[in-house]
Formats: structure tokens, sequence, C-alpha cells
């Protein structure tokens, strides 16, 4: 059985809470003129479901040439600051244990489904040297859509497409949304209770596992393998 590891990035393998409103705030000015003055819910959300909201707050026509504009500027702006990540962020306990881990293992590839943009998510896990073990080449990216199920589609058609084989996928997340978006395409969903969502909420989204973090590495791995 080959299997496909689908990680989350924030507040599953690492916190970096604050920068993203902090780029946005940027990223916004530097394409309107515009403060940033209303803010959406990140959690669990992609970018491009983010950005479309944030847009439509602000009373602009959210455009694919505006949020292309803007998703530009959210790369441009998380590399100049991508330094500030190591000082305002941390990896979570246990995650790069958990990436070795299964990265030592020939039945398995990781990669990313995550509503982050690919430049993004590259800085936020190289700041932590949690980079090494993940395929960024076939992950599900959040400038894809505002569905985050599309994600995991698409991270598996890839996958697929460069191995040649069937994956059988496992997502790892945070929130009810990642839970959502493996079930609804048969994946098996563990739920990381280490961000705003509460072990009892990952579970009633209908998390097949629940973990309290992924400091336990032996946890981590039987919940991906033994299902």
């Amino acid at each position: 059985m080959n299997t496909l590891v689908l990680w989350d990035i924030d507040l599953t393998l690492i916190d970096a809470r604050g920068l993203g409103h902090s780029w946005y705030r940027t990223a916004l000015h530097a394409t309107t003129g515009l403060d940033l003055v209303r803010t959406p819910s990140f959690a669990g959300r992609t970018e491009r479901s983010i950005t479309l909201e944030l847009l439509e707050l602000h009373d602009l026509e959210p455009t694919e040439e505006l949020i292309g504009r803007l998703h530009a500027e959210l790369v441009d702006v998380a590399t100049r600051e991508r330094a500030e990540l190591p000082v305002r962020g941390h990896a979570l306990p246990g995650a790069a244990e958990a990436l070795v881990a299964l990265a030592a293992r020939e039945d398995v590839v990781q990669s990313l489904v995550t509503g982050n943009l690919v430049e993004i998510a590259r800085h936020k896990l190289a700041a932590f040297g949690l980079d090494e073990h993940v395929d960024f080449g076939i992950g599900g990216y959040g400038s894809l859509s505002e569905h985050r199920p599309e994600l995991v589609l698409e991270a598996v058609r890839l996958a697929s497409a460069k191995h040649g084989r069937r994956f059988e996928a496992v997502v790892i997340g945070d929130t009810p949304h990642d839970v959502d978006a493996a079930l609804h395409h048969g994946a098996h969903a563990i739920g990381v209770a280490t961000g705003r969502s509460t072990a009892a909420e990952l579970r009633a989204a209908g998390a097949h596992v629940v973990l309290e973090d992924l400091s336990d590495t032996s946890a981590v791995v039987a919940a991906v393998l033994e299902r």
C-alpha cells in the first residue's frame, strides 16, 4: 500500500501566528493603496478564499488580475520578511521527528495540502528545517481554489502522475476544514489539536484519529499507517 501524507502547515507543523495578517496588510496597501481595516478568518482556509473575502470586505471587485497582483505582493513581502519566521514563530513539538520517521518508509510520500501559496509554504517550512522530506512539487496549494477539497484531489493527481502508482491519501491538519477536505475524497483524516479547534471539535468533524499534538512520533506513524 502506497501512502501519500498531505500535511497542513500553520498550527499543524509550525506556529507563526500574526505574520499572515501582517503580510496581507502590507500586500493590500502595495496593491491597492488601501489600509487593512477588516480581516477575514484565516484558519483552515485557502489563500484564494481569504483573498476573495478580503477584497470584497474592502469594496473591491475580486478580478483574476487583482487576485494575481495581491498574491504576487504576498510572495514578495513573505520573501523579504522570511527572516522573521524563526524569530516570531516556531516549529511545533514533534513536527521534525514525525517528518523524519515517515520519510524513512519506502511506502510513504510526503507533501502538503495547505492554504498557503507554494512560495510561502517553502519559506515557512525552510525557516524551521522542515522542508527536506516534503515534495513541494506534488502538493495542493491555496492559489488553486477557495474550496480546500480540490487541493487534496490535485495533490493525489500530481503524486500519482509523478510516481506512476496509486496512493491512499492521509490528510493531517488542525481544523475541521482539513478534516472535511480529506473526507470529501475518501481520504484518511488525522486531526491535530494544536490550533484553535479542540480535540472534541475535530472528532465531531469526522476525523478518523485525533492527536493532541505531534510529540509522540510512534503515535503519529501509527495513525498514518494503521487504518
